[in-house]
């Protein structure tokens, strides 16, 4: 399969180089300008996890193609699209006229309607899915992080289509298991108000990082979340359908708050999920946690840890506009 990745951030590199590495022909696209900047190869240092549940370290500079333009006649089978949430309607927009007949695969955190998420793509040349890796490029340039054995797909309630089928074996010759989400609106729902809860806690601190072994601000992070399920019910969904989701939020926190403690203490993997996340300016634990707290004004849910943190996400902070 021809595959484009969107971007190179941290999502887009480390599934792009799972799925060459299983065979796939893989390019990014980047904006004018930055493949010069980016160089030829990536810096990789991650904890592959797919075949060990230890996982396996590995170290290399991986050879990358960049292209800068995207015309409509291209002959890519799937555009990996994997974008901060507040940036999706500017990525939708620009693949809307230059998407020719690839497969566009939604791969990130929705908010809005996922119907109205996508804006004029087709909906038809849709297919939707969550990324289970995580990291970050650090000073050196090097990327550090870790790929879970498993990827997230979904629907929007119907069986899937035949682009959609072809987009999973993709994964699953990457050596990825496959998680399937009847209800994905529901589940991307219940992972936003997530990571809004833990994501709070851990601008609270300074970055998510500090949030490694920290039991009692993970617990204030559980709370937090605990505080938003009403949210989603406001927003119609059926948490009964989502058990499994709202679970670690309804159990007794100091219960899970110690266990995630002890997890981001002394499990390398938990750990690196967290300490990847160390940039105190980054922009979309801040946008998560602000389009959080408007939809829960709009709806008048109270949610006071939420509140309680919003000078550490609020706009005037970061001098952004």
């Amino acid at each position: 399969m021809k595959i484009l990745m969107f971007g190179r951030g941290v999502i887009a590199t480390v599934y792009g180089w799972a799925l060459q590495k299983a065979g796939h022909d893989v390019e990014f696209y980047v904006r004018p300008g930055r493949a010069a900047t980016y160089g030829d190869t990536v810096d990789l240092d991650l904890l592959d996890t797919r075949r060990r549940p230890w996982g396996q370290r590995v170290v290399e500079k991986w050879p990358v193609r960049y292209r800068e333009t995207l015309a409509p006649e291209h002959d890519f089978d799937l555009i990996v699209l994997s974008v901060p949430h507040h940036r999706l309607p500017e990525a939708t927009a620009f693949l809307t006229p230059r998407a020719g007949q690839a497969t566009v695969l939604v791969f990130g955190n929705v908010w809005t309607e996922p119907q109205a998420a996508i804006g004029d793509l087709p909906l038809d040349r849709i297919a939707w899915g969550f990324p289970l890796a995580g990291g970050g490029f650090g000073a050196d340039g090097v990327l550090r992080g870790a790929l879970l054995p498993s990827v997230v797909f979904g629907t929007l309630g119907r069986p899937p289509t035949d682009r959609e089928r072809a987009v999973r074996q993709a994964f699953r010759q990457a050596g990825l298991r496959l998680k399937e989400r009847p209800d994905f609106r529901g589940w991307l729902w219940v992972h936003f108000v997530s990571d809004a809860g833990l994501l709070s806690q851990g601008l609270r601190l300074g970055s998510l990082s500090k949030l490694a072994g920290a039991r009692s601000d993970l617990r204030e992070g559980l709370l937090a979340v605990r505080e938003l399920l009403p949210l989603l019910e406001a927003r119609g969904l059926d948490l009964r359908r989502h058990r499994g989701g709202v679970l670690p939020f309804r159990a007794p926190t100091w219960l899970t708050a110690t266990a995630l403690a002890w997890l981001t203490a002394h499990v390398a993997l938990a750990r690196l999920s967290l300490e990847a996340h160390s940039d105190p300016d980054a922009e979309e634990p801040r946008e998560v946690c602000r389009d959080t707290l408007a939809e829960a004004r709009r709806l008048g849910i109270s949610v006071p840890r939420l509140e309680a943190a919003e000078p550490h996400f609020a706009r005037e902070v970061t001098g952004r506009a």
